[in-house]
């Protein structure tokens, strides 16, 4: 693991810089944006009267909400570390903004082809996420850089988390049918207009990238960005073992996100509802991850750090989760996304560190391509042996043993590293 060292100031030092908080204001807007548009249309999908869900649509629901990142990922990375990351931001916010708009619509009139237009609207979201974390290195001192990144990772989480749970009032508003949540939906659009404006107000060149190591033509640096990424990833051991670390619990994550939807819809009967209580608690578990990463990594050191909450989520999913009672899967859900939240900051804080900022970007991309493939391959693959009401054990221990998995790959990485 990186002995590069980092320094804790405090988050009032931190805000005092302008810079980190025109990028966390922009931060903010988009990830409440997309967690409202995400939240509207998974209303508008798994929880609307006017249309029948059962385990497979609902993975199908999930692969548009997740993938999309997964097929221009390595395209995205080539590009934030070619162009000025100040522009891309404010285009990729706009256009997303009019996508919303259209999904919006599309959701009003009733249509059923949503996942391709969730596919756009959500990679847009994904590529404006990996830019903004290849910025955060432009805005503040290197040596804070975990402790920053805790700051906005956890709060622009929290916010998605917010934008999910204002979905869930606006429907109240305006009412569970395909118009009231295409007027739900269409609310996510001030997320992205405001995103654009705060990036529009940082100088050109402000983010970066200081240097381009790519081919003059386009093309071929874009084809190129994934295999750069990975290879800049494998050569960073720290890098490298937290992929397997996060992946692991993206994997186990994703069985237990789907066993969440199917309970809370089919066996404990709580709806949309229950599904805002388990975000509410997914939001809580990802605050009190920021707020405690960095005194706990200064305490034990990453390496025993990710070690610690890797078993702590197996604990989590198969002894809380075992019961298929309420009140333990939100439990559950709470130590869950505590612990999968910590590795999170951990991967982020060593590719802000350990990857230079010629291929940060890339590195970025395919951290994001992996994650979510990850999840769509664990859903999907769930999806197919699940029992309708989400009552499945056998998938609970599964779920519980990718976290084993992750934490025998993470140390032997890190043994060797």
């Amino acid at each position: 693991m990186s002995t590069v060292g980092h320094d804790r100031v405090g988050a009032r030092a931190l805000l005092a810089g302008a810079g980190f908080r025109r990028l966390l204001h922009s931060r903010f807007a988009a990830q409440w944006g997309d967690g409202l548009f995400q939240a509207g249309l998974a209303g508008a999908v798994l929880f609307n009267p006017e249309r029948e869900a059962d385990p497979l649509a609902i993975a199908a629901g999930f692969t548009a909400l997740l993938l999309p990142y997964s097929v221009v990922g390595p395209f995205a990375g080539a590009l934030l570390d070619r162009w000025d990351r100040r522009r891309v931001l404010v285009v990729a916010n706009l256009l997303r903004g009019v996508l919303v708009l259209v999904s919006a619509l599309a959701v009003a009139l009733g249509a059923t082809g949503l996942f391709g237009l969730a596919l756009v609207v959500v990679g847009i979201s994904r590529f404006v996420g990996s830019g903004m974390s290849a910025s955060l290195p432009h805005v503040v001192p290197v040596r804070t850089l975990v402790e920053a990144n805790a700051l906005a990772t956890t709060l622009g989480s929290v916010v998605t988390v917010f934008g999910a749970v204002c979905a869930v009032g606006l429907r109240a508003v305006f009412g569970d049918g395909d118009v009231g949540s295409g007027a739900t939906t269409a609310f996510a659009v001030l997320g992205s207009v405001a995103a654009a404006w705060f990036a529009g107000r940082f100088t050109a060149g402000a983010l970066g990238p200081d240097e381009v190591n790519e081919p003059r033509e386009t093309v071929r640096a874009i084809a190129r960005g994934l295999l750069d990424g990975g290879r800049a990833a494998v050569r960073t051991p720290s890098v490298l073992a937290g992929f397997v670390a996060l992946l692991a619990h993206r994997a186990a994550f994703g069985v237990a996100l789907l066993l969440v939807v199917l309970l809370m819809r089919f066996r404990f009967d709580s709806g949309l509802g229950g599904l805002g209580l388990v975000a509410g608690l997914f939001g809580v578990g990802i605050l009190v991850a920021g707020l405690t990463t960095a005194r706990i990594v200064a305490r034990f050191g990453r390496r025993r750090t990710v070690q610690g909450v890797l078993v702590l989520g197996a604990v989590a999913i198969v002894g809380l989760g075992l019961p298929l009672a309420m009140p333990t899967v939100l439990a559950a859900a709470l130590l869950i996304s505590f612990a999968g939240q910590i590795v999170k900051l951990c991967v982020d804080a060593a590719v802000q560190r350990d990857i230079g900022d010629d291929t940060r970007g890339r590195v970025f991309a395919l951290y994001d391509t992996l994650f979510n493939v990850t999840q769509v391959a664990a859903v999907a693959l769930a999806a197919l042996v699940v029992a309708p009401d989400g009552a499945s054990p056998g998938l609970i221990l599964a779920a519980g043993g990718c976290y084993l998995v992750g934490l025998a790959g993470f140390t032997a990485v890190t043994r060797h590293g």
